[in-house]
C-alpha cells in the first residue's frame, strides 16, 4: 500500500504528465560542444549558453588546471570567514574594470551561481519600505528575489514602459526597485534599456539589470547590454553571469562601490555560503582577457553572421520563428505533445534542440528553444534550418 505521503506526489505527478510536461534530464559525456557525446550517442547540440564557445577551450580549462594548482579543490569557508582567496580578489577587480566605462565608482561582488546573485541583490535592497517593479518576462530567480524581498512587488507587462512609469509615478515608497533581465531567455528579445533607465532616474529608481545572457556576447568589447546600449549612471546594478558566455561559472553584481559594500554587509546568499572554488575564479580571469580582447571580437561577429545566415535559411510556414537580433532563436510550436515529439525527431536526425513547455513559458506558446554559439560553423547552421524547415513542412503539409 502506497504511504499517503508517496501518494500525493505521485498523483501530483501523474498531473504533470497529463499536460506533457514532465521533465528528463540527459546524461553528457563529452565537454559542452558543438558536437556532444549524450547518453551514449554523438549529437550536434543547439541547447547550451556557452555562446562563444568557451567552456572547452584549451586557454580556459588550462587556466583552471593550473588554478587548483595554485589554490586547491575548494575554498574551505565563507568569504566572510576564510575562503575569499586572491583569484576571487583579482577576479572582481578585473570584472569591475571591464565594467567602469558604465558604472560610477564601480565595484564587484562574485558569486557561486546567478540565481543567488539575484536573490542577493533583491533580498539586500528590499524591506518593508521598499517597492519592487518587476518585468513580466523576468527569470524565475528574479521573481523569487522579488517575492523573499519583503517588499511590495508589482509586475509591469513586457517592455511597457509607460506602464512602468506611471508604476513608478504613483508609488509611494521611498525605496524603488526597477528589476529587468536584459536578454529574455525564452523569447531572446532585448529589454528597452535606455527608456527604463530614463524613467528609473527620473523617479529616483534603482535599475537591476540581468544580464545572463548578454555579458560577452553583446557590445563591441562584450560588455553586455549597458555597452549594447552606450548605458551609464550610477542608478545601475548589474548583474552578469559567467557560466555561459565567459565558460565556467558563477555570477556577479556589479554597481557603485557603496551598493557593493552594502552587499557585503547584507546580502544573505553571500555572506551564508561557502565561497565557490577559488580555481573557477582564477579560470575565469583568462575567460574575461579573451572576451575583452582580439579572440572575443572574432567569436562574436562569427557568433552574428551564424544568427544571421539561420533567420534567412529558416522557411516557416506554420510555426513562428520569434524576431531576435541573439543568439537565442525560438520557434513556438504551440501545442506541448507536439512540441516533445518534434524535438524527439530533431534528436533522432542527430540534433539536440530542447523543447520548452509551460510553466516556464505562457500556456499555448510551447517552443522549440535554439540556441546557437560561436562554436557552430556554417554548416551546422544550414544543417539545422535545413532539419526544422523539413520537420514543420512534413507536420503541416500544404500552404499557410
Amino acid at each position: 500500500m502506497t504511504h499517503p505521503l508517496f501518494a500525493r506526489l505521485e498523483a501530483q505527478l501523474a498531473q504533470i504528465d497529463s499536460h506533457g510536461l514532465r521533465r528528463r534530464r540527459r546524461i553528457t559525456e563529452t565537454p559542452a560542444n558543438a558536437r556532444m557525446s549524450v547518453d551514449g550517442r554523438n549529437i550536434l547540440a543547439f541547447c547550451s549558453n556557452d555562446y562563444l564557445g568557451l567552456a572547452s577551450h584549451h586557454r580556459v580549462s588550462g587556466a583552471l588546471r593550473e588554478g587548483v594548482a595554485l589554490y586547491g579543490a575548494g575554498s574551505g569557508s565563507s568569504h566572510m570567514i576564510s575562503g575569499h582567496s586572491r583569484a576571487h580578489a583579482l577576479l572582481e577587480e578585473g570584472l569591475a574594470d571591464f565594467l567602469a566605462p558604465h558604472l560610477a565608482s564601480p565595484r564587484a561582488l562574485y558569486f557561486s551561481t546567478g540565481y543567488m546573485a539575484n536573490l542577493a541583490v533583491l533580498t539586500a535592497l528590499g524591506g518593508p519600505d521598499a517597492e519592487v517593479f518587476s518585468e513580466a518576462l523576468n527569470h524565475a530567480s528574479l521573481i523569487d528575489g522579488a517575492r523573499l524581498s519583503r517588499a511590495k512587488v508589482q509586475v509591469y507587462p513586457h517592455g511597457d514602459v509607460e506602464t512602468l512609469a506611471r508604476q513608478l509615478a504613483a508609488s509611494q515608497a521611498s525605496n524603488k526597485i526597477v528589476v529587468t533581465d536584459s536578454v529574455f531567455s525564452m523569447d531572446g528579445d532585448l529589454a528597452p534599456l535606455p527608456a527604463i533607465l530614463a524613467v528609473c532616474e527620473q523617479y529616483g529608481a534603482w535599475l537591476v539589470v540581468d544580464d545572463a545572457h548578454g555579458f560577452g556576447v553583446l557590445g563591441a568589447h562584450g560588455r553586455g547590454a549597458l555597452e549594447h546600449f552606450s548605458l551609464r549612471s550610477p542608478q545601475l546594478i548589474y548583474v552578469g553571469t559567467l557560466g555561459k558566455a565567459a565558460g565556467v561559472s558563477g555570477a556577479f553584481i556589479a554597481a557603485h562601490d557603496t551598493v557593493i559594500e552594502f552587499m557585503v554587509q547584507r546580502a544573505r546568499p553571500y555572506i551564508y555560503t561557502t565561497a565557490a572554488p577559488p580555481a573557477l575564479a582564477h579560470a575565469l580571469l583568462t575567460s574575461l582577457e579573451m572576451i575583452s580582447g582580439p579572440e572575443g571580437a572574432i567569436r562574436r561577429a562569427h557568433l552574428q553572421d551564424l544568427i544571421q545566415q539561420f533567420k534567412r535559411q529558416l522557411t516557416l510556414r506554420h510555426w513562428r520563428h520569434l524576431p531576435s537580433e541573439t543568439a537565442i532563436q525560438p520557434v513556438i510550436v504551440g501545442d506541448n505533445v507536439q512540441v516533445m515529439q518534434a524535438a524527439a525527431d530533431l534528436q533522432a536526425g542527430g540534433l539536440w534542440v530542447p523543447g520548452i513547455r509551460p510553466p516556464t513559458v505562457p500556456a499555448g506558446t510551447a517552443r522549440l528553444r535554439i540556441t546557437l554559439s560561436a562554436a557552430h560553423n556554417g554548416a551546422q547552421i544550414t544543417q539545422l534550418a535545413n532539419a526544422v524547415n523539413a520537420l514543420e513542412h512534413n507536420l503541416h503539409p500544404g500552404p499557410a
